[in-house]
C-alpha cells in the first residue's frame, strides 16, 4: 500500500567525488579540497575524502592543521563552477523521479517526497539514477518526517540507505546525546545539559513548560519536537528566495591598520551590492563579520536609515561597526552581508 515517505539524498564526499571523476588516479588516496589547494595558506577544508577523514581531517579544519594530521594528503583547490554544474545535474535527476517533490537543501543534498509502498526500493532507484546520470554515489535516509530522514542518512553512509521512523526512533536515537539531532549544536546541547536534558530520550520526555522557560515559546516546543523526531512530513518545492547576500575573505597577511580594513570593506561591499542589485532588492541591514588574530570572531549588525544600493553607505556602516568594537588586534578575516528588503508579497 502506497504512503508518503521522505527520502533525504546526500551526495557522498561530494566535492572530492567530483574531483575524482576528473582525476581517477587519486581514487583510494587521502584527498582534501579547500581554498586554493595550498596547505601553507589560510583556508579551511571544504571536503575531505574518507581516506583523509581516517586521519582526523574534517570540513572546516584549517588546511595547515589538515596537512599536519595527514601529511600524505593530496590538496586540491575549490572549483565552484564544476561543482555547481554537477549539483544541477543531480537535482535534475531527482526531479525526474516520477511523482517526486524535491526540496533542495544545498548543492549536495535534498529532500525527496515520494508516495510508495516500498521506500527502500525507491531509495535504491534514486541512487542508481544519480549514479548513471553523474557517476556519483549518494546515501539516502528514509523517514516519515524530514527530521528522521535527515538523521537516518548518517547511518547509511557511504553509498547506503537507512530507515528511521516513529517505530524505531527511540531504539536508534534515545540514548544518543541531544547534539546527535539535526539543528542541535554544542551551544544548545550545553544549555540543555544545564537543565538536566542530556539524551534524545530526555528531550523527548521533557515537559514543554520546562523547555519554554529555558528557550522561549517558539524554540522550546521546537526542541521538544526534535527530540521526538517530529516536524514536517512533506518536502516543499517552493523556490528558495534569498534573504541576504554576503561575501567574506580570509587574508593571507593580517590587516593591521584601520585604513587597510576600510579598503577591504569597500571591496566586499561592492561585491555584496552587485549581488543584491541582481536580485533587484536593496540592502536594508548590514552585517559585519570580523576575525581578529589569532582566532577571535565577532558579528555585528545595523539597520540602515533607508534601503540602498550605495556601496559607500554599506561600506561605511560596516566600518563603523568595526570601529565600535574598539579592538586594535590584527584582522585575519572580514565578511560583509547585505540583508535585503523582502520581495513583493513577502517570503
Amino acid at each position: 500500500m502506497s504512503q508518503p515517505w521522505v527520502l533525504h539524498v546526500d551526495m557522498d564526499q561530494f566535492l572530492v567525488a567530483v574531483e575524482l571523476l576528473r582525476r581517477p588516479e587519486l581514487v583510494g588516496l587521502p584527498v582534501v579540497v579547500g581554498g586554493r589547494g595550498d596547505p601553507t595558506e589560510r583556508a579551511v577544508v571544504s571536503t575531505a575524502s574518507y581516506e583523509a577523514r581516517e586521519h582526523g581531517v574534517r570540513s572546516g579544519l584549517a588546511l595547515k592543521l589538515a596537512v599536519r594530521r595527514c601529511p600524505d594528503a593530496v590538496f586540491l583547490p575549490v572549483d565552484f563552477p564544476v561543482y555547481e554544474a554537477a549539483s544541477a545535474q543531480v537535482m535534475e535527476t531527482l526531479r525526474a523521479t516520477p511523482g517526486a517533490v524535491v526540496e533542495v537543501l544545498g548543492w549536495d543534498e535534498a529532500f525527496v517526497g515520494v508516495e510508495t509502498g516500498d521506500p527502500l526500493a525507491a531509495a535504491r532507484g534514486i541512487q542508481a539514477a544519480v549514479l548513471e546520470a553523474t557517476g556519483l554515489h549518494c546515501s539516502v535516509g528514509i523517514g516519515d518526517t524530514l527530521v528522521r530522514a535527515k538523521i537516518a542518512t548518517d547511518f547509511g553512509k557511504p553509498q547506503g540507505t537507512f530507515l528511521l521512523t516513529r517505530d524505531n526512533w527511540m531504539e536508534v536515537m534515545g540514548e544518543r546525546p541531544t547534539t546527535a539531532l539535526w539543528g542541535v549544536g554544542s551551544k544548545i546541547g550545553g544549555r540543555l545539559d544545564a537543565i538536566g536534558i542530556r539524551t534524545v530520550a530526555d528531550l523527548a520526555g521533557a515537559e514543554e513548560s520546562e523547555l519554554v522557560a529555558a528557550f522561549g515559546p517558539t524554540n522550546g516546543p521546537h526542541l521538544g519536537r526534535l527530540g521526538r523526531g517530529g516536524g514536517r512530513s512533506r518536502p516543499d518545492d517552493t523556490p528558495w528566495v534569498a534573504r541576504a547576500h554576503g561575501r567574506e575573505t580570509t587574508y593571507q597577511s593580517d590587516l593591521v591598520t584601520p585604513e587597510e580594513v576600510r579598503a577591504a570593506l569597500v571591496e566586499l561591499a561592492t561585491r555584496v551590492v552587485d549581488d543584491c542589485r541582481r536580485e533587484d532588492r536593496q540592502v536594508a541591514r548590514v552585517h559585519l563579520k570580523i576575525r581578529f588574530a589569532p582566532f577571535f570572531t565577532f558579528t555585528k549588525v545595523r539597520k540602515l536609515a533607508a534601503p540602498t544600493y550605495d556601496v559607500e553607505v554599506v561600506a561605511q556602516t560596516a566600518f563603523e561597526l568595526y570601529l565600535a568594537l574598539d579592538d586594535a588586534r590584527p584582522v585575519r578575516l572580514l565578511g560583509v552581508r547585505g540583508e535585503m528588503v523582502p520581495p513583493e508579497g513577502g517570503y
